[in-house]
């Protein structure tokens, strides 16, 4: 099962059993991440490198997902994580290869 399969399952789950708490979430979500003084593609791209640095491989996916569906590119993508691995070093550029396996799926 991929991560966005993954990630679409524990939504699912979420809105049966925590419709109110995800309902929030997703709301504050859609709010923070539309245009405004960054566009959406940079802010995905902003939120792929967070990712990266919190080592969290489906936040990864998620926003490799959107960076790409707003128009961004493999390299502006990788050049973004690279800035979390120079803030947190080498456990950071180990899930690098989690940016790779996702963008695989976008880039042939």
């Amino acid at each position: 099962m991929s991560r966005m399969q993954e990630t679409n399952e524990m939504f699912g789950k979420l809105k049966h059993d925590m419709p109110k708490e995800l309902s929030g979430f997703i709301n504050f979500s859609q709010v923070s991440k539309a245009d405004g003084a960054i566009d959406k593609k940079n802010k995905e791209l902003i939120l792929v490198a967070l990712g990266v640095y919190a080592q969290c491989a489906w936040c990864i996916a998620m926003h490799i997902e959107g960076a790409v569906k707003f128009g961004a590119t493999k390299e502006e993508i990788l050049d973004a994580c690279m800035l979390a691995v120079v803030m947190g070093g080498g456990p950071k550029l180990m899930y690098m290869n989690v940016v790779y396996e996702e963008l695989e799926k976008h880039f042939k």
